[in-house]
């Protein structure tokens, strides 16, 4: 038979000679020692710390929440009792009083509430607007 037609010998697993593109094991150079490269500027100077995030904004939330909530427990607070203007009523008259202080009391910790949602919506569209324009740029 022609050498062409023949059926060719299988290649080895064994490593390969000199043709791979890898130098051999005992050729490889250890890593180099020092501390790491992306704390340096090309100039060889060292890259400040970064700062210390402080969370003023979280402060200040908190802040506005707990004036918020003494706010609503005085005002809560400042309904009970007979009102002055109840005081020497009897009967229904006393009754009618105290519940038109009650529905007003009632009105007005509501608006205090209410007031207090749109401080808190104010406050978290500052915090986002404020995050978007503070925040990194993509690389």
């Amino acid at each position: 038979m022609d050498n062409k037609h023949r059926a060719q010998e299988p290649h080895s697993w064994g490593p390969r000679g000199s043709q791979g593109s890898s130098p051999a094991p005992d050729t490889w150079q250890a890593p180099t020692q020092g501390p790491p490269s992306s704390g340096y500027h090309n100039d060889g100077t060292t890259a400040p710390p970064p700062k210390k995030r402080h969370r003023i904004f979280l402060w200040i939330f908190l802040a506005v929440q707990i004036l918020f909530l003494i706010w609503v427990i005085t005002g809560a607070a400042s309904g009970s009792g007979t009102p002055e203007e109840c005081r020497g009523l009897t009967g229904d008259n006393l009754k009618l009083c105290k519940d038109a202080s009650d529905v007003g009391t009632t009105i007005g910790v509501g608006l205090i509430i209410g007031l207090w949602a749109a401080a808190d919506i104010i406050l978290g569209f500052t915090y986002l607007v404020y995050r978007l324009a503070t925040r990194q740029p993509r690389a």
